[in-house]
């Protein structure tokens, strides 16, 4: 029987989503839905489609076929910034800052490219107060104010990784995707790190890609389990855990 999951709408949801690549067949058929308040994690091994999933769900791609729903609107095929002006802000596997650039600068920027009309883009934007504001309140979420104006290349790499989240952050989305944020952090930064995903998920629909299965296993409430491009489980951690379908493609140790 399937899990019970909240009665609450889904913020994003897919429907049949699937993407070839001339014969291959990377996403085949793959209905997920996201909802506000809870950290949805999607796992699997290398090469299950986990990265092309968000890559459709963010615009970077176009879906072969499949549909892609965004508080009940068709978005299934919009451009990478019109997503992000719909409300789906994303972070990726290598860290994309820009490194010559103040902390408060990259998330002004980010701030700017979803809240300026384009005519406006080559404005002295640095000028604009509410733009400014917008970037330090995203920053003081994110718990980076206190570094706005160090360059963004002198950061740790945790803090790098905090500060891609809080661009994502600044164009106020309804929907996080997140490609692997723990990647290359020690355990202290990962503590910071876990502490901000659950405090973020309270607030937005959050998808989670990650490696780290004691991380996803301990701050997931919900799991997607993909296998050569396919869905092959989904459900509560515990659920996930103890499925012996998952534990043989997969966990492994884990389990």
């Amino acid at each position: 029987m399937a899990e019970v999951r909240p009665a609450t709408p889904p913020v994003l949801a897919t429907d049949r989503l699937t993407r070839t690549f001339g014969g291959l067949i990377a996403v085949r058929d793959v209905s997920i839905s996201l909802r506000q308040g809870e950290l949805h994690a999607v796992i699997g091994p290398n090469g299950a489609g986990k990265t092309t999933l968000v890559n459709m769900l963010s615009g970077e791609i176009k879906p072969t076929a499949g549909r892609i729903a965004l508080l009940g609107r068709e978005v299934a095929g919009e451009p990478a910034w019109r997503m992000a002006a719909l409300g789906i802000g994303r972070s990726f596997q290598r860290i994309n800052i820009f490194a010559s650039l103040t902390v408060l600068e990259n998330v002004r920027l980010a701030v700017q490219a979803v809240s300026l009309a384009p005519r406006r883009l080559l404005s002295d934007a640095a000028r604009a107060g509410d733009l400014i504001a917008k970037a330090e309140e995203a920053l003081q979420r994110i718990g980076l104010l206190g570094v706005a104006a160090r360059s963004a290349g002198t950061l740790s790499h945790g803090e790098q990784r905090q500060l891609e989240i809080a661009m994502a952050v600044a164009s106020n989305p309804k929907v996080l995707l997140l490609d692997e944020p723990l990647a290359g952090m020690g355990p202290e930064e990962s503590q910071r790190m876990t502490a901000l995903l659950q405090d973020l998920a309270r607030e937005h629909a959050l998808l989670l890609i990650e490696h780290d299965m004691d991380f996803v296993f301990r701050v997931a409430d919900w799991m997607t389990v993909m296998a050569e491009g396919t869905v092959l489980a989904e459900g509560r951690p515990e659920a996930i855990r103890a499925n012996t379908a998952v534990q043989d493609a997969y966990l492994g140790g884990h389990a």
